[in-house]
């Protein structure tokens, strides 16, 4: 995965609405604020593809129906990318989201950092905003540990960092080792195939954990 964010990375980071002195929350949104596999699933489904659950690796496991070999990873991707311009819209919140958010907003900033092709954004941040969590999306390419480096650079408040990717809290440990860490794992499937994260400090299965997780984090800082 690559270290060098993209010129539309660093973009979207620099212009965000960063304070200085206000605790700056960075979230995922695949599998953390929407649900994701189950919408990818139907998805593959409708052209005669289905997700093997032998590990999370898409490449190996998405395969044929009709003959149960695996997708080569360039297709994958060019199907990824069909999935986010047909159905980046139509993907449900995940219970206690919007609300979670709402109640974590009053105490810091929030910043959506998201895996998504660059076309996919405005999608995302309308169908966010259409469940009740309108904050800024910025799209990343690979590891999570260079963007939140420079998001975090941008505030003197403790940064926490929230996403259910094992590989993820393990780059922003090694890019941004003082950002809080919370492993947020909503799907059971996807949990007993992550097992914990050996590099976050906290894991959640459901946001009622995952708030309660980070106002802990924000008050041992002395943000309340």
């Amino acid at each position: 995965m690559s270290e060098v964010l993209s010129p539309e990375t660093i973009e979207q980071i620099d212009s965000a609405i960063v304070e200085a002195a206000r605790p700056l929350i960075v979230c995922d949104a695949d599998g953390v604020l929407v649900e994701f596999m189950t919408a990818f699933e139907a998805y593959l489904e409708s052209r005669n593809l289905y997700f093997d659950w032998t590990s999370f690796r898409l490449v190996g496991n998405v395969r044929r129906r009709a003959d149960d070999e695996p997708v080569e990873s360039d297709e994958i991707r060019a199907i990824l990318d069909d999935f986010y311009r047909e159905r980046v819209e139509d993907l449900e919140p995940l219970p206690g989201a919007a609300a979670a958010l709402r109640a974590l907003s009053g105490r810091a900033r929030i910043v959506v950092l998201s895996n998504i092709p660059p076309h996919a954004r405005e999608g995302r941040a309308r169908c966010l905003r259409r469940h009740g969590m309108d904050y800024p999306v910025i799209t990343n390419a690979g590891d999570k540990g260079p963007a939140v480096r420079r998001l975090s650079a941008r505030t003197d408040a403790p940064t926490v960092f929230i996403d259910d990717i094992p590989r993820n809290h393990t780059s922003v440990a090694r890019a941004a080792d003082r950002v809080a860490r919370v492993h947020f794992v909503a799907d059971r499937r996807l949990a007993e195939l992550f097992g914990p994260s050996e590099d976050s400090h906290h894991r959640a299965t459901d946001w009622t954990e995952a708030r309660a997780i980070v106002e802990r984090c924000l008050a041992d800082r002395g943000f309340r």
